[in-house]
């Protein structure tokens, strides 16, 4: 079997090191791994598989001879870096916003529009709450047909790294935030990145614009209000849907249980529904509380779970990599 040489850029950040984790568990067929970083953390020594691998300096030559690169440093850094890094010959996915809604660079979840990889350029990772979104959203969409979602969504603070997990330990201790406007251990905070001029905000519009684009769906009606909770870890959205096609709710849960990445998990009588604690550490979006939506024609209401810095970031990225593996794109 062909082996590739891969690099990580950001490897020393919590979703660089949740890279190596997924690397390491899906087995990709590796021949060099390459960690860049910043130069702070150049010269560091990382354990891959029993080997140390050595941090280096992100530069400008650091993508020679490399076949896929992920990213995960931040936009400004994508910015500069994919760029040279496709000039090089290397595919790049960018677990960043800097590119997802550029029009010639696919925006991708494999589960829900694999079509779209492509072998060459950079392809972009979408954000943690649209990933496990859209998932559920495709299954829907393949039978029943999708015409509005209005999603709610209850963000975990690693959502915002370290800072965002490092504010949430502070405040438990009595301590003041630092990183958000209100101490987080105390409430839930409805705002995610900055304001914009229509009243949403930048995550907010992010789940509206990032759904339209991989549902292949430029016209559908979405909406988002986006919010940070006191969890460290796994992302929950409420999503509701009106639906084209009329349904019975076992059709959906069926929908549901047949469909890639999805584990159903809905007896809420017995209080058996998607909490954080379930999602934590791996790779499925949780799907319960399903149930009609009362107040229109053809809706449902359900709730989603998922670990945000796995299928959120990290493994997404991973597993469009190894789609171009498995499918010999490179």
């Amino acid at each position: 079997m062909k082996k590739y040489n891969i690099g990580i850029v950001g490897a020393t950040g919590l979703v660089g090191g949740t890279f190596l984790e997924v690397l390491a568990e899906r087995k990709l067929p590796i021949n060099e791994l390459r960690l860049l970083a910043s130069e702070k953390s150049a010269g560091k020594e990382i354990d891959f598989e029993g080997k140390r691998v050595v941090v280096e300096k992100l530069n400008e030559n650091s993508f020679i001879g490399l076949d896929i690169a992920l990213f995960s440093a931040g936009a400004s850094i994508s910015k500069i870096y994919a760029p040279i890094a496709v000039s090089s010959g290397v595919l790049v996915i960018d677990n960043s916003s800097a590119f997802r809604q550029e029009i010639n660079i696919p925006l991708v979840v494999p589960e829900v529009n694999s079509f779209d990889i492509k072998s060459t350029g950079i392809i972009s990772n979408p954000n943690c709450s649209t990933i496990q979104s859209v998932v559920p959203l495709k299954a829907l969409m393949e039978k029943f047909g999708v015409e509005r979602v209005v999603y709610t969504t209850y963000q975990s603070v690693s959502g915002s790294g370290m800072k965002g997990i490092n504010d949430l330990k502070a405040t438990l201790a009595g301590e003041s935030p630092s990183f958000y406007p209100y101490p987080i251990a105390l409430t839930c905070i409805p705002q995610i990145d900055s304001f914009l001029e229509n009243g949403y905000t930048k995550e907010e519009m992010k789940m509206v614009n990032e759904t339209r684009k991989m549902l292949h769906l430029p016209n559908l009606k979405v909406s988002a209000t986006c919010v940070r909770v006191p969890v460290f870890n796994s992302h929950a959205v409420v999503i509701e849907v009106s639906l084209t096609k009329k349904f019975e709710l076992e059709e959906i849960r069926e929908t549901f249980s047949n469909f890639p990445s999805i584990k159903l998990v809905d007896e809420p009588e017995k209080s058996i529904y998607p909490v954080s604690t379930i999602s934590k550490g791996n790779d499925y979006v949780y799907v319960g509380r399903i149930r009609r939506d009362i107040s229109v024609d053809n809706g449902i209401v359900f709730y989603c779970v998922s670990d945000n810095i796995r299928k959120g970031a990290a493994t997404n990225a991973v597993q469009i990599a190894e789609y171009v593996i498995k499918n010999k794109l490179l």
